[in-house]
């Protein structure tokens, strides 16, 4: 999120642009520095955290020539052929190298496959996979939302197994997308270029041998395909169509998913949020079906991806469209008709401005401890609040955005881990006033008319992973709580940020509240 910004004034210099085209989506030209940002954001913390071994020295090695070819494509528009010499290059470290390489393959016993037949294949493998995620690329937030499904995959399976030695590259890349995703979200003003994507699916494919081959060979030889999703089937996709209409495989075309999505009507946003939904459910059965039989796995993966492809198909040849001009069902109708009605507006506004501030200042009176580093932090948050209203800054500046989301982070953890609800009364009125408070912003959001604040298919994928995390924790009892406080988190982070948006000075109610809390946490701890 550092790097970006310096990036993209940067970018005219150094030709990373890229143009418009007949190919692709946006209409203006854009800079494709956000892969420089991604790299050598995860690169760093990965380089300060991580066991450097041999492995992780040709995972880091292999990622700088990736950068290096994909910055100099990015700029220069290099052939084909080049940057297949640099993946090349990249995976021969980590397979020669590092030692990582595919053992047991899909219908074969384990460990049957030799060094001499192994090595090779698996180096066309992370090589295929690199330029699977390359040509995904397609649309604003794509390729990064894909990719962190899969790490996110990947991150829960490698820590049950106790895969402890490659979560530091899992997190830190997941941390670089997140990071940029921050600008990439459509519309996007920054796009990842070569350097990003090809990282990205190095990654993906290193992880992925790793995982399967090393610390948890018990796994199905075949679950790559299922956590690594749609970009695999959409580039095989696209080269069966490639050579069946005499097209030089390495030429770019309209051929990939997204784009059959968008030709059905479907708006970029949409488009986007829809293939997240299908990598999901790739991801969900990975994860559900880790231990199946390659057999089970090869056919879930293959059923699905079928059944997209019918069905996108289908509506081409029927020349559906998603949005009909005239056509309007009784469904649509009957909430057109309640969208009208002022109360439908009001109440999810009213509730959600009320209770969250409410909560906020309960939870801070009745949590039986508070922490000592929690009160040192609570009291240093209220003298940089002090010190800011006295300079008379903004009243939705990010300042005031951060002391309002660190101390919900406070509120949460207090009431999860400090205030005894183990009475059923407790839970379910707890239960209830989070789904309450979920559905309030989210129709206050949808249908308040607010500008400023639009939900994006990144919020959806920062949904599904934090409530994904939240269901799966609940298999470790050690961890559980974490998932419940991330549920809560997300929930209360949307209804301020609603709040924030709303607000017409600096001194509104969520505000007072926040340093009410504050206030109250110090004393508590201190005194």
């Amino acid at each position: 999120m550092t790097m970006i910004p310096l990036m993209i004034r940067l970018a005219p210099r150094i030709g990373m642009v890229d143009n418009p085209g007949p190919r692709k989506v946006h209409t203006t030209p854009i800079p494709r520095v956000g892969g420089i940002g991604i790299v050598v954001g995860a690169l760093i913390a990965i380089y300060l955290w991580a066991t450097l071994d041999k492995v992780i020295g040709a995972y880091l090695f292999g990622s700088l020539v990736l950068l290096a070819f994909g910055a100099l494509d990015d700029s220069r528009n290099l052939s084909p052929y080049p940057k297949f010499i640099g993946q090349v290059m990249a995976v021969l470290a980590v397979v020669y190298y590092g030692d990582v390489y595919i053992a047991s393959l899909p219908f074969m016993e384990p460990d049957q496959l030799p060094a001499s037949v192994a090595k090779p294949f698996t180096v066309f493998a992370i090589v295929g996979m690199i330029n699977a995620l390359n040509v995904s690329d397609g649309l604003d937030g794509l390729a990064g939302g894909l990719s962190i499904l899969s790490l996110s995959c990947i991150a829960y399976l490698a820590f049950v197994a106790g895969g402890f030695d490659q979560m530091p590259i899992i997190v830190a890349t997941l941390g670089g997308v997140l990071g940029f995703l921050r600008y990439n979200t459509y519309p996007a003003r920054v796009f990842m270029g070569d350097g990003g994507s090809q990282f990205l699916g190095f990654t993906l494919g290193f992880l992925a041998v790793v995982l399967t081959q090393k610390v948890n060979p018990a796994l199905s030889p075949s679950l790559p395909v299922l956590f690594l999703g749609l970009p695999v089937i959409d580039m095989l996709a696209v080269i069966a169509q490639r050579f069946y209409y005499g097209i030089n495989p390495f030429e770019a075309t309209k051929h990939h998913i997204h784009h059959r999505i968008m030709e059905l009507g479907f708006d970029h946003h949409e488009s986007v949020v829809m293939i997240y939904l299908i990598q999901a459910l790739f991801v969900a059965s990975a994860v559900l079906f880790s231990y199946e039989s390659d057999w089970l796995i090869m056919s879930l993966y293959l059923g699905i991806s079928s059944l997209m492809y019918l069905l996108v198909f289908m509506a081409t040849r029927r020349h559906w469209w998603i949005h009909q001009p005239h056509a309007v069902s009784g469904l649509t109708k009957l909430i057109q008709t309640v969208r009208q009605r002022k109360l439908f507006v009001i109440i999810p506004v009213r509730f959600v401005s009320v209770t969250i501030p409410l909560f906020i200042v309960c939870v801070s009176f009745w949590a039986d401890k508070i922490p000592r580093d929690f009160s040192i932090a609570s009291a240093v948050l209220i003298l940089a609040g002090l010190i800011y209203f006295l300079g008379g800054g903004a009243r939705n500046s990010i300042v005031l955005q951060a002391i309002v989301y660190v101390t919900a982070a406070f509120v949460v953890y207090l009431e999860t881990k400090y205030i005894n609800i183990q009475s059923f009364p407790l839970e379910t009125a707890e239960l209830i006033f989070f789904i309450a408070l979920a559905v309030a912003t989210g129709l206050a959001v949808r249908y308040s008319g607010l500008v400023q604040f639009k939900i994006t298919p990144t919020d959806y994928l920062v949904i599904f992973v934090v409530l994904s995390a939240g269901i799966l924790l609940q298999n470790l009892p050690e961890k559980s709580e974490i998932g419940v406080m991330a549920a809560k988190l997300i929930v209360l982070f949307y209804g301020c940020e609603f709040i924030v948006n709303r607000a017409q000075s600096r001194l509104y109610v969520l505000n007072l509240s926040v340093f009410a809390s504050l206030i109250v946490i110090a004393l508590r701890g201190l005194v």
